[in-house]
């Protein structure tokens, strides 16, 4: 059963490495998700998932312990899911996961046994729910961090240049998040999602899958648009 969920951002600029000298832009979404991690650990979780998005339509799993690394931003960071032991050193965490690495390493995280899975940005929403339900079944007491952006088309200068309809999206986004609403989650317009770049579409309805029934409550920590992307914060408990 989900008794708790920790909701944040995944670009990799959250790493103050790699932001480098713009890294202060971000230390309240740093600070935010931190917050965020501590309502997990306060759950006293017997397992906790890692969600994140990645491309194509499917699921990808990466068990504890799997590495992610930073180098492709000309930094020499590398970061780990969880604790060394059993981990395949062939495989790679995707950016999404490497980024949730990092705010685990930075938190501290030892109060459970984590995993990875990264979840397509085209995995549809029926599945999104019934791989949610299949994680929240997994352990008496389980916690989900679900790492995402909003739209990418907030100003002229995002990555996906200026749609007036990012920001009443994003602004909707927040508040299903920060109310805990796993029905308007269950039900984000897939397609309008897509052209505005949202990458936390997917996670997110998963995370809506894993709480149905479970009636946590929601807190909104932390919403805005950095370089033209919306990034959100949330705790669920």
């Amino acid at each position: 059963m989900l008794v708790a969920a920790a909701v944040c951002p995944c670009p990799p600029l959250l790493v103050p490495e790699v932001a480098a000298g713009a890294a202060p832009e971000l230390d309240a979404a740093r600070a935010a998700c931190a917050d965020a991690l501590g309502v997990l650990a306060a759950a006293r979780p017997g397992r906790l998932v890692v969600a994140g998005p990645v491309d194509g339509a499917g699921v990808e799993t990466h068990p504890q312990g799997t590495s992610g690394s930073f180098r492709g931003f000309g930094v020499d960071l590398d970061v780990r899911l969880g604790a060394a032991e059993g981990a395949d050193t062939e495989r790679r965490l995707p950016y999404s996961l490497a980024v949730a690495a990092w705010l685990l390493e930075r938190t501290g995280w030892s109060d459970a046994p984590l995993e990875g899975l990264g979840v397509g940005t085209s995995y549809p929403p029926v599945l999104c729910a019934r791989t949610g339900k299949e994680i929240a079944a997994r352990d008496e007491r389980v916690a989900l961090l679900v790492m995402g952006d909003a739209s990418a088309c907030r100003t002229l200068k995002a990555p996906g240049y200026l749609d007036e309809r990012a920001a009443p999206f994003d602004a909707e986004v927040a508040r299903a998040l920060g109310a805990a609403d796993v029905a308007a989650l269950s039900t984000l317009d897939t397609g309008l999602a897509h052209e505005l770049k949202v990458s936390g579409r997917a996670p997110w309805q998963v995370l809506a899958g894993a709480a149905d029934g479970a009636d946590l409550g929601g807190s909104l920590l932390y919403e805005d648009a950095p370089y033209g992307v919306g990034y959100v914060v949330a705790a669920w408990s």
